[in-house]
C-alpha cells in the first residue's frame, strides 16, 4: 500500500508541478508529499525530483519512471472498473458445460430466458458426459447429476436425482417381471459404457444397507439417449433417471420395476469454482437456474421438457 501511495504522489506531483499543488489536492501537508517522495527516491536508490524554491523538474530517471507509473497506474484503474462492472451489473461472459443428455432437456432451454433477462450477458454452452476440468478448462459453471467426488469445487444442490429401473411392458411380457435385484442377472440390462458414469454399478436398498450391483447384458453404450431408446425399443431394463422416463412411465410406455429397492436420490448440482467475489452474471445464473429447478411443478410429469 505504502509503495503505491509513494507512485501516486509521484504522479500527482509531476502533473501539478509542485509538492504544495499535490498535497492542497489530496487534502494533507506538503511534508507528507515530501516524506512520501523522500522514502520513493531511497527505495529506489536514484533522484527522481530536482525541489528548488522556485520550481520541480524530473530527473533523467525520474521521467522514466514516470512513464512506467502513469501506465501502471492507468492498467489498474482499468482493471479496477472491469471487475467492478461485473459486480454492479449483469454483463459479461458465462461459460456453462452441462451432461449432454440433461443439457439439452434441462439446461439449454434455460438459457434464452436467462438471457433475455440479462441482454448485455452471453453464454457457451458445452455438453458434455466426460467429467469436465472446469478449473482447467475455463468454465465458470458445472452442472452435474448424481454423486459427486471429493473436490475443493464449490456445489450447490439444486434438486434431487432420483433412479429408476424401467422396462417397456413387451420386455417384461417377455423375460418376466424382476421381483429382487438379483433377479437382473437373468435380464437383459441395459448399461452405460462410460468409465466416467456409473462405475459403481446400479444402486439398490436390500435388506436396509446401500449395495450397488454390476449389470450384465449383450447391449451398452456410452450415450444414454441411446439406451433411453433401446429400451423403449423393448431391448432390456435400463436404471435412468427420474427426469428421463417419468413422462414415458406416465403414459404406460415404459414400467417401473424394483420400485421398493430404490435408492435414496442423489442430487443435481452447480458446481464452481469459488464462492467469494462471483461476478453479479454468475450469481443471477446460479438463483435463476437454482429457483427454476427448485420449483416443485418443474419436474411434475406434465410439465417436464
Amino acid at each position: 500500500m505504502d509503495r503505491l501511495k509513494q507512485i501516486e504522489t509521484l504522479v500527482a506531483v509531476a502533473a501539478r508541478g509542485s509538492l504544495t499543488a499535490a498535497a492542497r489536492a489530496e487534502g494533507v501537508a506538503p511534508a507528507v508529499i515530501g516524506r512520501r517522495i523522500d522514502a520513493l527516491e531511497k527505495r529506489l536508490g536514484v533522484k527522481l525530483l530536482i525541489r528548488t524554491t522556485r520550481r520541480i523538474s524530473l530527473t533523467h530517471e525520474g521521467s522514466a519512471f514516470l512513464e512506467d507509473c502513469q501506465r501502471l497506474l492507468a492498467e489498474l484503474a482499468n482493471a479496477e472498473a472491469s471487475v467492478s462492472a461485473g459486480g454492479i451489473k449483469a454483463s459479461g461472459h458465462l461459460r456453462l458445460t452441462a451432461p449432454a443428455g440433461f443439457g439439452r432437456r434441462h439446461v439449454a432451454p434455460l438459457v434464452p430466458d436467462f438471457i433475455a433477462r440479462h441482454p448485455e450477458v452471453s453464454v457457451s454452452l458445452n455438453l458434455s458426459d466426460r467429467v469436465v476440468d472446469i478449473v482447467h478448462e475455463g468454465f465458470d459453471c458445472a452442472i452435474r447429476v448424481g454423486d459427486l467426488g471429493d473436490s475443493s469445487l464449490v456445489s450447490l444442490r439444486l434438486a434431487d436425482n432420483r433412479r429408476l429401473c424401467v422396462a417397456a411392458p413387451a420386455y417384461l411380457q417377455r423375460a418376466g417381471v424382476p421381483r429382487t435385484p438379483a433377479d437382473l442377472a437373468r435380464h437383459e440390462c441395459l448399461s452405460l459404457s462410460s468409465e466416467a458414469s456409473q462405475t459403481r454399478g446400479w444402486a439398490f436398498v436390500v435388506d436396509g444397507a446401500l449395495t450397488h450391483w454390476r449389470p450384465r447384458g449383450r447391449l451398452d453404450c456410452s450415450d444414454g439417449q441411446v439406451l433411453f431408446a433401446w429400451c423403449l425399443a423393448g431391448m432390456g431394463i435400463a436404471w435412468r433417471s427420474a427426469w428421463e422416463v417419468e413422462r414415458e412411465v406416465t403414459q404406460g410406455r415404459l414400467v417401473v420395476v424394483l420400485d421398493e429397492f430404490a435408492a435414496p436420490p442423489s442430487g443435481i448440482y452447480a458446481i464452481f469454482a469459488q464462492r467469494k467475489h462471483l461476478p453479479l452474471r454468475m450469481r443471477l445464473w446460479l438463483d435463476f437456474i437454482r429457483q427454476s429447478f427448485g420449483d416443485p411443478g418443474y419436474w411434475s410429469p406434465g410439465s417436464l421438457p
